[in-house]
């Protein structure tokens, strides 16, 4: 069995994205139940020094999209980090997924040897596509997507491993 960048990314990123769509699901209907303003849940963190809920779904689409652009040597798509509300960041969420899935398999191939140039603050990392893929992007987008589910766990939602794994 073969298994390429594409497989290991642009699906992953799609299911990770669902989940996300049904644990603000979870978190709207929370906020709805308690009566307290949702944008409290949007805005919330773990520690004072960390990306809010909406940062950390902003810092998700741009992994995924920059990911999906770097493996393929082509432009993401750029999206303005506006979002106040749950309506905005399904947004940002569905623009994310439709550009992921705009992306055509074929445009994969060879990216596991293709040079990936990341530009930092500290300069330019380069590395295969497959050191990126593997050493950096799906472990960025894991972690904001955990740190996005241990918001709202942390502030109440009833969310729980199942919701995080996704049942199929």
């Amino acid at each position: 069995m073969s298994i390429t960048p594409y497989d290991l990314s642009i699906p992953a990123f799609q299911r990770g994205f669902a989940v996300l769509s049904k644990l603000l699901d979870k978190a709207e209907a929370f906020a709805e139940e308690k009566k307290f303003k949702p944008e409290i849940l949007v805005n919330a963190r773990l520690a004072p020094d960390m990306l809010s809920l909406a940062g950390q779904i902003q810092r998700l689409s741009d992994t995924a999209k920059a990911s999906a652009a770097r493996l393929t040597n082509t432009e993401a798509p750029s999206f303005p980090d506006d979002e106040t509300t749950f309506a905005d960041l399904r947004a940002r969420i569905a623009k994310t997924v439709d550009y992921l899935a705009s992306v055509p398999q074929a445009a994969f191939e060879g990216a596991a040897e293709r040079t990936v140039v990341m530009k930092t603050r500290s300069g330019d990392v380069s590395s295969s596509g497959k050191d990126y893929l593997l050493g950096f992007a799906l472990p960025n987008f894991y972690f904001h997507l955990t740190t996005a589910y241990a918001i709202l766990r942390h502030n109440g939602v009833a969310v729980g491993k199942l919701d995080f794994l996704g049942r199929t």
